[in-house]
């Protein structure tokens, strides 16, 4: 399972529409039942019973976006009002096709991981889980609380998320990505890779050092995209020799949870009560 965060955006009715369903959104044509997997708690509190299953796409997004004009100076630490969080699962080619029971489980717990969601809190942000595409779980929340704050996520949400779809995978008999680090027969190590991209990037950068003081500027022109295509082939080598480092890294388990105090015995306790 993988979890990525993407960049904030201002409108969640773009994040749902090109993002997730990869269309423009539908303005009569409801969402399928199945395709909604879970919502914030407090949605039921405030709307009549059933009626969330009859929402279109639209209806979604402008209950998402609610908050960000009900409240018109609400700003995230920085300043900014890009207030929609936008979260995707993904699961392993490999692994199984989850419920819908298990599917809601996923959206719930990642909301709490990544304090979207708040158990109690009745003020707490709106969020909507979509189930559009195999094997991939879309997470779309609105970052300005219903009172007009702006939610204060925990420290350290990536490593939190981590942490959390490492107990998914535990939980749902899932694929840990340590264990998709071995390839199938015949297909070629990903740490294998790092090298002959290291000796095209060489080459790569011979030719934008002859190119570099052509007399002829599209010649220049052409040396100074070399330059650039060997940045690339340079950060994409980093990349590939971190995942694959990570890959063999196996994984954490989470920390024991802190024991009880001890009580004090009956002897203890009377001899505190003659003193």
């Amino acid at each position: 399972m993988i979890i990525r965060i993407h960049e904030r955006a201002a409108d969640a009715g773009l994040v749902l529409g090109d993002d997730v369903l990869g269309t423009p959104l539908p303005y009569e044509e409801k969402l399928a039942g199945d395709t909604i997997a879970a919502y914030w708690p407090g949605l039921d509190a405030f709307t009549a019973a059933g009626e969330p299953g009859s929402w279109t796409a639209l209806d979604w997004a402008e209950h998402l976006n609610d908050p960000l004009y009900e409240h018109p100076f609400a700003a995230s630490p920085a300043g900014d009002r890009r207030a929609v969080l936008h979260l995707t699962v993904r699961l392993a080619p490999e692994d199984r096709p989850l419920t819908g029971q298990e599917w809601s489980e996923v959206a719930h717990r990642i909301a709490r991981a990544a304090g979207i969601e708040i158990p109690g809190d009745a003020q707490d942000c709106r969020w909507v889980a979509l189930q559009v595409r195999p094997h991939r779980l879309d997470l779309i929340a609105s970052l300005i609380r219903l009172d007009g704050a702006w939610q204060q996520q925990p420290p350290g949400v990536p490593r939190r998320l981590a942490a959390e779809a490492r107990q998914l995978e535990h939980d749902l008999s899932l694929l840990t990505p340590g264990a998709l680090s071995t390839p199938p027969c015949g297909i070629t190590p990903l740490s294998d890779i790092a090298a002959p991209l290291a000796g095209a990037r060489s080459i790569v950068e011979l030719h934008a050092q002859l190119l570099a003081g052509h007399p002829q500027a599209h010649r220049r022109e052409a040396g100074h995209r070399l330059e650039w295509l060997a940045r690339r082939l340079l950060d994409l080598q980093h990349d590939i020799t971190t995942t694959a480092d990570e890959l063999r890294r196996p994984p954490t388990a989470p920390p024991p949870a802190p024991c009880p105090p001890a009580r004090p015995s009956a002897a203890r306790t009377g001899s505190r009560r003659l003193m």
